[in-house]
């Protein structure tokens, strides 16, 4: 397991009790592999983690979008708070090279299958909530969670992450995709960026966006498109 001191600065956020975190990313197949109780893994995390990650969600969009009625806010928190996009903030962050797992789990490439990613996520929250309070959970939840929110806020659906589905497809063909900021221009409050894609170090694509990521996602978006 990688150095967990990297996963605290993914996370932005240090433990004063880094033991829960690291209860956090124990999985029950490694416990059952040792024979141990499951109430030593991550799944009592988890529990918990799963409503403070909702009440985080809720308390920002009904502060927030206050023209929103009832359902459509329901709607907008089934949308944040679900396995897809709590795996993809895991994702990441890195989470799952952090992972304690049994060795049938890490054969069947448990480090990367959505749910176990979500589970652990939502256990990460918890333990930063305990540790930490709900200021710092809050924090973790809306700086990861902020682009899926404010998205479907405007569209009513989520952005499609053209990142990972060209990252998939490039490896497929055995290649290797980066990307670069080309780019900046603008004032800080308005700043806009252009991002050029490389695939086996030539220059594929560009794509510019009001952020690195949302330069990034139009890079991504051309290739993918160019590729398929």
């Amino acid at each position: 397991m990688s150095d967990i001191k990297n996963l605290e600065k993914n996370l932005g956020y240090t433990f004063k009790d880094i033991s829960l975190l690291r209860n956090a990313l124990v999985h029950p197949s490694y416990l059952n592999e040792k024979h141990v109780e499951r109430i030593y893994s991550n799944q009592r995390l988890e529990f918990f983690g799963d409503s403070v990650l909702s009440l985080a969600v809720s308390e920002y969009i009904f502060k927030n979008l206050k023209s929103f009625p009832e359902g459509k806010l329901t709607e907008l928190r089934a949308k944040v708070v679900c396995e897809e996009s709590l795996a993809k903030m895991a994702a990441s962050l890195d989470v799952g090279s952090y992972l304690v797992l049994g060795r049938g789990e890490i054969k069947s490439g448990g480090a990367k299958r959505p749910s176990t990613l979500s589970d652990a996520m939502e256990a990460i929250i918890a333990a930063v909530y305990l540790d930490g309070g709900f200021e710092e959970a809050r924090k973790l939840v809306l700086t990861n969670l902020m682009e899926d929110i404010n998205e479907f806020s405007r569209t009513g659906g989520f952005m499609v992450n053209y990142k990972s589905d060209l990252q998939e497809l490039v490896q497929a063909k055995g290649m290797v995709l980066t990307y670069k900021v080309v780019g900046e221009d603008g004032p800080e409050h308005a700043k806009c960026f252009e991002v050029a894609a490389y695939i086996d170090g030539k220059e594929f694509s560009r794509g510019e966006g009001s952020s690195k990521k949302r330069a990034e996602q139009e890079a991504a978006k051309i290739a993918y498109q160019k590729l398929k």
